[in-house]
């Protein structure tokens, strides 16, 4: 894509009203535009984004046999009444022609699990796995940090359905790997660390997937030598203190580890094993090998790709601007022209051609601007590889290559080649 092409512009001053770092970076460099606290445009550089962290997402969700599917934002008040979640203070609720009630869906369970009546019946329609990537929406009453906190964001929930609680365990660490992958494959993968939380419904605990972060408003206590952490509102639950005999102290759930690393970090997915509570207000039920009705055991797995994107603007930027992993930049390569001769412009252009036809996706910024505003918005911007045409390097039939997350320069390589380079 040309850069003189993309409607968005970097902005040189922060936005007002911002203290976020990755709200700040991603919209100076024209990732995305605020329309109010918590709920942003994703501009054409960060839907790229957006969209290569969901395909990412959806490839290990359809390896742990996830089915994908797109359930409506909008549903009856009526199931949420059954499970008695009507009352949440985070529901946006609507109201209809005929005084219909409404509620704008924060998560998917008060709609799957009728769904899934229809197509269950016996043991032998479980178990069953489907995901979606689908806006929700949240009345956050403290909408804040960016996309790290949002009011309307998108998200991936995979929910699984199971024919005792036997095989929900055995699904749901399949799960928790394929989050790990997930997670590696975004670039945080060294940062992000499995943690007991409160929340589960039938087991002691629920977990969280937590990037340690400076930005987090989660504070962990990380076992060093499980590499699994403890949230702090476990620490400050007087059942959790009760059962391990202790008084607001924090210890590893697996290794009985007291000496744990205290940290701020940001949540960046969860998952539940749900048991039957919402099978049984909702009437989920199957047959048994001998014609038994049973009620059918459910999990849930959600992750947030906007919190995600933001989680990795916060941890990998440095005071230049954004510093994108390849797996899920916007472009492979930044191709910049340097000089306002006609045969620069002409040799860049046939780089350019020459990077497509090769397969690799590059901004090529052919704007009429100084080198030195070119390199503070390749640097902005935050693409992996810069590549540079100049009269310099086109004296030696090469072009200069550096990695964004690197001060040194790759060097000149000869323009042959590039394509092999990339």
């Amino acid at each position: 894509m040309k850069q003189s092409q993309l409607f968005t512009k970097t902005q040189k001053q922060a936005p007002k009203g911002e203290e976020s770092k990755n709200a700040i970076l991603l919209q100076r460099a024209g990732f995305v535009a605020k329309e109010m606290a918590g709920v942003y445009s994703f501009l054409p550089l960060g839907l790229m984004v957006l969209k290569n962290i969901e395909q990412i997402i959806r490839d290990e969700m359809q390896a742990v046999g996830g089915q994908e599917i797109l359930m409506p934002a909008l549903t009856s008040l009526s199931s949420w009444e059954k499970t008695k979640r009507a009352g949440m203070d985070v529901l946006f609720h609507l109201e209809g022609r005929d005084n219909a009630k409404y509620v704008l869906n924060p998560t998917h369970e008060e709609v799957l699990t009728p769904l899934m009546k229809h197509f269950v019946s016996s043991y032998r329609d479980l178990p069953i796995a489907v995901f979606q990537f689908q806006n929700k929406f949240r009345n956050e009453p403290r909408a804040k940090s960016g996309l790290l906190r949002g009011r309307e964001f998108v998200m991936k929930d995979l929910y699984s359905f199971h024919a005792g609680k036997q095989d929900l365990e055995k699904y749901y660490e399949k799960v928790k790997q394929a989050y790990f992958k997930i997670f590696q494959q975004a670039g945080i993968g060294e940062q992000t660390f499995l943690t007991f939380a409160s929340g589960g419904s039938f087991s002691k605990y629920s977990h969280e997937f937590q990037a340690v972060c400076s930005a987090g408003e989660d504070t962990i206590y990380l076992c060093e030598k499980c590499k699994v952490a403890v949230n702090e509102e476990i620490i400050k639950d007087p059942a959790h203190n009760s059962a391990n005999n202790v008084a607001g102290e924090a210890i590893c759930p697996q290794c009985k580890n007291k000496s744990l690393k205290k940290e701020k970090a940001v949540e960046t997915g969860n998952i539940f094993k749900l048991g039957t509570k919402f099978s049984e207000c909702l009437g989920l039920t199957y047959k048994d090998e001998k014609g038994k009705d049973k009620i059918v055991e459910m999990g849930c797995y959600g992750l947030g790709l906007g919190r995600l994107i933001g989680v990795v603007a916060e941890i990998l930027s440095d005071e230049k601007g954004l510093v994108w992993p390849k797996s899920i930049a916007p472009f492979q390569a930044h191709l910049i022209a340097i000089g306002e001769s006609q045969k620069i412009a002409k040799e860049a252009k046939k780089v350019y051609q020459q990077l497509l036809k090769a397969g690799i996706e590059v901004l090529f910024d052919d704007r009429n601007l100084q080198a030195g505003e070119k390199f503070a918005d390749a640097d902005l911007i935050g693409i992996p590889l810069r590549i540079v045409v100049s009269e310099k390097t086109l004296a030696k039939d090469s072009v200069e290559i550096k990695e964004r997350s690197s001060e040194q320069k790759v060097g000149l390589v000869k323009i042959l080649n590039l394509d092999k380079i990339v």
